[in-house]
C-alpha cells in the first residue's frame, strides 16, 4: 500500500535500533527512515547492503530488518526475502517473527503465517496484533470458501501506469460525478519531483463526470485553488448535496512541523472555493487525516494517531456544533485495534465503512461494515471475498442507493501499486415455476397456485391450458404454497430462497387428487395377519395426515381390503381392524375423530386397474377387475402380484363441507 496515501507524511518514525557505525550512507539511510521517505531509504539500505562484509553478520541483519520495514510498509513482494535475510544473520529481536508472518499473510501463505505469529507469541502471548494475524490465518480458508457474490473488476479507466490511484468517492447520489486520489503526473512535458516516501509525484485529487452517453470522461486535476506551498491532496468526502468537499492536505513545506491536515472546500458556480483548514485538535501538530462526513452532516469521522488511542491509526469522530467541530473522542476498541484503521466513509443509509488490519481479515488491509444497533453500539462485520483479498483493500464507495460503486485493492501488484477497481452485486432473479396435472398426468387448467411467504407476501397464479404456473420470487424468503382446484383435493408444499447467491428456478409440480372416487393411501404396511401398523407405514400415514390438513373441510372413510385367500368373513374382520388403525393413528396425530370413518371391506371389492398399474404390469391392462376369477387364470408369479394389488388401503371423501 502506498504510505504517502496515508498522509501522514512527515511524522517522525520512532528507530527502533541502535546503528552498527559511524558510516555516513548508513547514517543517511537512517535518516531517511526516521522521517517516512520509505523508497528512498530502502535503496540506500540496498547499496549499503552490498557493500557489507559478509562477517558482519550483526549489521546485515539490521540492515536487512530496516529494508524490509521499508518494503513492508511499500508492500514491494521483496519484503519477505528480506526479512529471511534479517533471521539468517541472526537479527536479535523476536520482532521480526511478526512481521514476516504479517508479510506472509499478506502473500497469501496461511500456513507459513500461522508458524511465525506462534513464534513471535512464545516471547508475546498477550499481543493483540499477532493473536488476531494467528488466528485470521487459520479462518482464511473459510473466507475464501464463502465468497460473497459481488462481481469485481480491475477498472483500467481510473488507473495510470505505474501510478497509484486509491479512495474513490462519488460526489452526489446521482452518481455522475466521481473524484479519486492518484499520485500521476499531471502532464508528461511537466517535471516533477518524486517523493522519497514512494519515488512518485505527490497525490492530487482527480475528478471525471459522465457524459451523455453515460461514459466517463477522461479524468482530470481537480483545480482547488493556486498554490504557493507544494501540498500532497487526496481522500476526499462530501457533503450529501455534493456542495462541500473535505479532503486531507499534507504540507510539503522545509522547517514545517505540522502534520497532515483535514481541509474544506465549497463548491459554487461550478468552481471550488479556497481550501480552509479545519480544526479539530488544539495541537496543531497533531495529524488527522481521511475525513468522512456524515449523511446529516453533523459527524466528521477521521483518522488521527493522537495520544491516547487504541494503537497505531485510529477512528476519531467529531461533532459539528455552532459551526465548529467539538466533542472530539476516540471511537474505541469498538472499531479500533493494535493495528491501523483507515479510510472511513458513510453510505447514504448511515452505515460506516473503513478499512483495518488489526480486526480479523484476509491480510493487509480489509474493508469493515459497520451498522449502528438500535440497541446502541455498532455491528462490524468483514466485507469477505472478493471485496477482500490478502494484499491491501480500502477506501470503498457506493453509487447512490445501487449496490455497486469502487474501492481500492493493491492485489496483483508486485510493486504494490493501487488500482480502482469497481464491484456490483447482479441482480438476481428468483422464479417459482412447475405443473399442475391429475393421477392420470393429465394439466389442470384454471387451477389456483397461492404463494404466502414470511415476508409477507400474498400472492396467487392461475395454471395455463397446459397446466403450467410461474411465479417471480424474492431471495431470503420461506414459501407456503397451496394448490386448489374444483373437483380435486388441494395440496400444498414449500419453497425456501434463503442463503441463494445465484440466480435460479424453482421447480414444483403438483398432482392433485379427485375427490370423486377412492384413493389409495401408498405404504401402508402391517404386521402379517394382523392389524398392527409397522414402522415402514410412517411416511405413508404422514402423507394422508398432510392431505386432511390440506383439505379442513372434508371428511373420509378409511377402507383396507385384503385378498380372496382364506374365509371371507375372517378377511373382513380383519380388514376392518385394519381400516380401524389408521384412523386411530390419524386421531393421535390431532385429526378430529368425527372427520374419520372405517370400514373393512375385505375381498369384496377387487381392485380396478388403473392406468399407473397397468404400466407397471404387462399382464394387466386398463379396467381389468382383479376378482378371483380373473387372479385363478394368471401363472402363479403373477397371482402373487394380483393378490399384492388387492392388499390395499384406501380413502374416498365423503364430505366436502364439514363445518
Amino acid at each position: 500500500m502506498k504510505y504517502s496515501k496515508f498522509l501522514f507524511l512527515v511524522l517522525a518514525v520512532s528507530f527502533l535500533f541502535q546503528g552498527c557505525g559511524p558510516a555516513a550512507r548508513l547514517k543517511k539511510a537512517d535518516k531517511k527512515y526516521e522521517i517516512g521517505e520509505y523508497y528512498a531509504a530502502a535503496d540506500l539500505y540496498k547499496r549499503l547492503f552490498s557493500v557489507i562484509p559478509s562477517k558482519n553478520k550483526e549489521l546485515r541483519a539490521r540492515v536487512s530488518f530496516n529494508m524490509a520495514e521499508c518494503y513492508r510498509i511499500l508492500n514491494f513482494s521483496t519484503a519477505e526475502q528480506n526479512y529471511i535475510n534479517a533471521m539468517r544473520y541472526g537479527y536479535p529481536d523476536s520482532i521480526v517473527f511478526l512481521r514476516y508472518a504479517q508479510v506472509l499473510h499478506r502473500n497469501g501463505k496461511y500456513k507459513e503465517a500461522e508458524k511465525n505469529y506462534a513464534l513471535y507469541l512464545n516471547k508475546d502471548s498477550k499481543n493483540a496484533l499477532a493473536n488476531n494475524g494467528l488466528m485470521s490465518s487459520k479462518i482464511a480458508e473459510t473466507f475464501k470458501k464463502q465468497p460473497t457474490a459481488y462481481i469485481v473488476k480491475l477498472y483500467e479507466a481510473f488507473n495510470f501506469r505505474r501510478s497509484h490511484s486509491f479512495s474513490p468517492f462519488f460526489q452526489n447520489m446521482d452518481g455522475d460525478v466521481f473524484f479519486f486520489t492518484t499520485d500521476r503526473a499531471a502532464n508528461k512535458k511537466t517535471k516533477q519531483k518524486n517523493t522519497g516516501i514512494t519515488g512518485l509525484p505527490v497525490s492530487s485529487i482527480y475528478t471525471t463526470r459522465k457524459n451523455a452517453a453515460g461514459k466517463w470522461e477522461k479524468p482530470a486535476p481537480l483545480p482547488i485553488e493556486n498554490k504557493t506551498v507544494i501540498t500532497e491532496d487526496g481522500v476526499t468526502s462530501f457533503t450529501s448535496d455534493g456542495n462541500t468537499m473535505y479532503f486531507t492536505r499534507s504540507r510539503q513545506q522545509a522547517n514545517s512541523d505540522s502534520g497532515t491536515e483535514i481541509f474544506v472546500s465549497n463548491r459554487a458556480g461550478g468552481t471550488w472555493s479556497e481550501a480552509k483548514k479545519v480544526s479539530i485538535f488544539k495541537d496543531s501538530t497533531v495529524s488527522v487525516a481521511h475525513p468522512a462526513i456524515s449523511p446529516d452532516g453533523l459527524t466528521l469521522i477521521f483518522v488521527s494517531d493522537a495520544k491516547n488511542g487504541v494503537g497505531g491509526k485510529d477512528l476519531w469522530e467529531a461533532k459539528s456544533v455552532g459551526g465548529e467541530w467539538k466533542e472530539i473522542r476516540n471511537l474505541g476498541k469498538e472499531f479500533n485495534t493494535e493495528g491501523d484503521e483507515m479510510f472511513p466513509s458513510f453510505r447514504y443509509d448511515g452505515s460506516l465503512y473503513f478499512a483495518s488490519n488489526g480486526l480479523l481479515g484476509l491480510g493487509g488491509l480489509d474493508i469493515f461494515k459497520a451498522i449502528e444497533q438500535k440497541g446502541g453500539g455498532w455491528k462490524v462485520e468483514n466485507m469477505g471475498m472478493p471485496i477482500n483479498s490478502n494484499f491491501d483493500d480500502f477506501g470503498i464507495t457506493f453509487e447512490g442507493k445501487a449496490e455497486k460503486g469502487f474501492f481500492t485493492s493493491n492485489r496483483k501488484e508486485a510493486r504494490g501499486y493501487d488500482m480502482i477497481y469497481s464491484f456490483e452485486m447482479p441482480v438476481f432473479e428468483y422464479v417459482l415455476e412447475g405443473k399442475v396435472t391429475d393421477e392420470k398426468q393429465t394439466p389442470v387448467a384454471d387451477a389456483i397456485v397461492r404463494l404466502v411467504s414470511n415476508t409477507g407476501i400474498n400472492t396467487k397464479v392461475q395454471t395455463k391450458k397446459d397446466g403450467t404456473y410461474r411465479i417471480r420470487i424474492d431471495k431470503d424468503m420461506e414459501c407456503v404454497l397451496m394448490t386448489s382446484s374444483r373437483g380435486y383435493l388441494n395440496k400444498s408444499g414449500r419453497i425456501s430462497t434463503v442463503g441463494a447467491k445465484q440466480s435460479k428456478v424453482f421447480t414444483q409440480n403438483f398432482m392433485l387428487t379427485t375427490i370423486y372416487k377412492p384413493i389409495q393411501i401408498e405404504n401402508i404396511f402391517y404386521e402379517f395377519g394382523k392389524w398392527d401398523l409397522t414402522p415402514a407405514s410412517e411416511n405413508g400415514l404422514q402423507a394422508l395426515v398432510k392431505i386432511l390438513t390440506d383439505n379442513p373441510n372434508i371428511t373420509i372413510e378409511i377402507s383396507a381390503h385384503t385378498d380372496f385367500v382364506g374365509n371371507n368373513e375372517s378377511n373382513r374382520e380383519l380388514s376392518a381392524k385394519r381400516a380401524q388403525s389408521v384412523v386411530d393413528y390419524l386421531i393421535q396425530s390431532g385429526i378430529v375423530q368425527n372427520r374419520l370413518t372405517s370400514v373393512g371391506s375385505g375381498e369384496e371389492t377387487p381392485f380396478v386397474v388403473d392406468a399407473a398399474i397397468a404400466g407397471k404390469y404387462d399382464f394387466l391392462k386398463e379396467n381389468d377387475v382383479l376378482s378371483e376369477e380373473f387372479i385363478l387364470k394368471l401363472t402363479p408369479a403373477q397371482q402373487d402380484q394380483a393378490n399384492q394389488i388387492n392388499r390395499r388401503t384406501e380413502f374416498r371423501v365423503i364430505k366436502t363441507n364439514y363445518k
